[in-house]
């Protein structure tokens, strides 16, 4: 049996209600490859994507244990200026409904 898919799931607010401006677009991109970096650093899993819309963006990254994954994205992500964040560490798969989530806020 292999073991679950954790997840993390942050999510940054953007400028506007829509998609945010170009600017925040492109850094969102930099920091993308900079947590793609540092997750395969730590082989810690894999940053699987984003999803932009409605004044935010959500970044998805998918591993064996989301402490590690989190530990691995972390700095990066605390060093990202938008604000409100947040990421949701999900200990199981995403069918689960009993996987347990923790919200930390950054």
């Amino acid at each position: 049996m292999t073991s679950p898919e954790h997840a993390v799931l942050v999510t940054y607010a953007l400028s506007d209600d829509r998609f945010g401006e170009e600017m925040e677009r492109k850094a969102i991109y930099a920091l993308q490859a900079r947590l793609k970096e540092a997750i395969g650093a730590a082989d810690a899993g894999e940053f699987d994507g984003n999803l932009v819309g409605g004044g935010e963006v959500e970044l998805y990254a998918y591993g064996p244990d989301a402490n590690r994954l989190f530990a691995a994205m972390e700095p990066q992500l605390r060093a990202f200026p938008a604000r409100p964040a947040h990421a949701v560490l999900r200990f199981g798969e995403a069918d689960d409904p009993t996987a347990v989530e923790q919200r930390i806020d950054l």
